[in-house]
């Protein structure tokens, strides 16, 4: 069988926040959750769980592949809650997003500080 991701922990300074954010931006489904674990589901069966590890964690950067009317509906958010943003990992096309790919794409930051990434074709 080849490999498929399964699920991954996200540092987060509060999880129950970081769910929620997760949940509106990514439009992810509410999942049973367990010890530690604030946990989500997004497309394809992947689990996000959130919890506060008890070191400090460096910022991460995720990357999540949405159609085009989910990448209209999240940065409407963005837009909304005045949500910084930027049209490229370096920051420096700030309220901006890109065109790339042949897609559009842009990056935020979550509530934790972890680097998110949406994007309506995927790279490769």
């Amino acid at each position: 069988m080849t490999a498929h991701f399964n699920h991954t922990i996200i540092a987060s300074t509060d999880a129950a926040e970081m769910a929620e954010f997760y949940r509106d931006l990514l439009e992810a489904d509410e999942a049973p959750s367990w010890g530690p674990f604030t946990n989500v589901q997004i497309g394809g069966g992947i689990l996000l769980q959130f919890a506060a590890p008890p070191i400090e964690f460096p910022p991460q950067h995720y990357a999540y592949l949405v159609d085009d009317e989910h990448f209209d509906r999240a940065y409407a958010t963005i837009t909304e809650r005045g949500i910084a943003h930027w049209a490229d990992p370096q920051r420096a096309r700030p309220g901006e997003i890109n065109h790339e790919h042949d897609g559009r794409g842009v990056y935020l930051l979550d509530p934790s500080g972890h680097y998110l990434e949406l994007i309506t074709r995927p790279y490769l």
